[in-house]
């Protein structure tokens, strides 16, 4: 079986019949990514180069994080927010000779628009808490797929390590630092509740037994 077979098995059934998965055909790509191919389709594209390089249960999690943003809604969309931006901006300065002003403030509308989308997909927090949510969506689908919580954030956990130790750029390398330390934070609440349910069982098995 080839990977890119063994990663369709990993598709929850619900991303099957439109969520597709093929090798990187670009100079250079990235690790994973996600592109829009179509209407309501969705491709996740791999350089099984670089992929081959990490441990399975970390493909494994990086793979689900990606399925995660899917789930999430969070796909990066096609770069159509320039083009807009320059369609507003032109227009307004045109209706500024011809001094129409419904299609002044149409012109205006659609540059604060398209510009408000472009501060939103290069705002840096927000790109940060949309991973941090696909990181959340992975643990649940890698615990769909058989894998205890525990195993669940540590081979993430792992997978954020090999991507930190493997890359050279500063600013990419602590988006992942970032990540790395809120999946962490997210363990440490998980053991506690874990330990909690844990209490509570016993609690109720001693009223079982003595009460």
């Amino acid at each position: 079986m080839s990977e890119l077979q063994r990663l369709k098995g990993l598709l929850p059934p619900e991303n099957q019949s439109w969520v597709f998965i093929e090798a990187a055909a670009a100079v250079e790509p990235p690790l994973i990514t996600l592109e829009e191919i179509g209407r309501d389709e969705v491709e996740i594209q791999i350089d099984l180069e670089q992929w081959d390089g990490f441990a399975l249960d970390h493909r494994n999690l990086l793979f689900w994080h990606e399925v995660g943003r899917i789930q999430n809604d969070t796909i990066p969309r096609d770069g159509w927010e320039m083009a807009a931006l320059a369609i507003g901006v032109g227009g307004a300065i045109g209706e500024l000779w011809v001094q129409d002003g419904l299609l002044l403030l149409m012109a205006l509308g659609l540059s604060g628009f398209a510009g408000y989308r472009l501060y939103l997909k290069n705002n840096s927090e927000k790109r940060l808490q949309d991973a941090i949510s696909a990181d959340e969506r992975a643990i649940d689908i890698a615990c769909r797929f058989g894998y205890s919580v525990p195993n669940a954030y540590k081979s993430l956990g792992g997978a954020l390590k090999e991507l930190i130790e493997k890359t050279r750029k500063k600013k990419q390398r602590g988006f992942y630092e970032d990540r790395l330390e809120a999946l962490r934070k997210s363990a440490t609440r998980a053991r506690a509740e874990m330990a909690q349910q844990e209490g509570s069982r016993e609690s109720m098995s001693s009223e079982n037994v003595y009460g």
